[in-house]
């Protein structure tokens, strides 16, 4: 299944983006050396965006799953049980 909704494709776009700047910046600070505590807190806040993205991701999946109305509902929760071991 594609993602089709146009404003939550957006806004996972613009969050993926972002993370692709955290990520810059923290090879940026081990370019330059710098302390390790910081390059850690960085490092934490790319984890968190990563995860919001990706909890945003999966709730527009499930939305679009249910949507669609042509799946049963073991369908359904096969695809989703699929989806969130993707994350393991």
């Amino acid at each position: 299944m594609k993602l089709s909704d146009q404003s939550a494709k957006a806004d996972l776009l613009h969050r993926v983006r972002r993370i692709e700047g955290q990520a810059r910046g923290v090879a940026r600070m081990i370019e330059e050396n710098r302390d390790c505590n910081e390059i850690l807190q960085q490092l934490a806040a790319v984890r968190s965006a990563a995860h919001k993205a990706t909890v945003m991701l999966v709730r527009s999946y499930a939305t679009e799953c249910v949507a669609a109305g042509d799946s049963s509902p073991e369908e359904i929760a096969k695809a989703l049980a699929t989806a969130l071991s993707r994350l393991a």
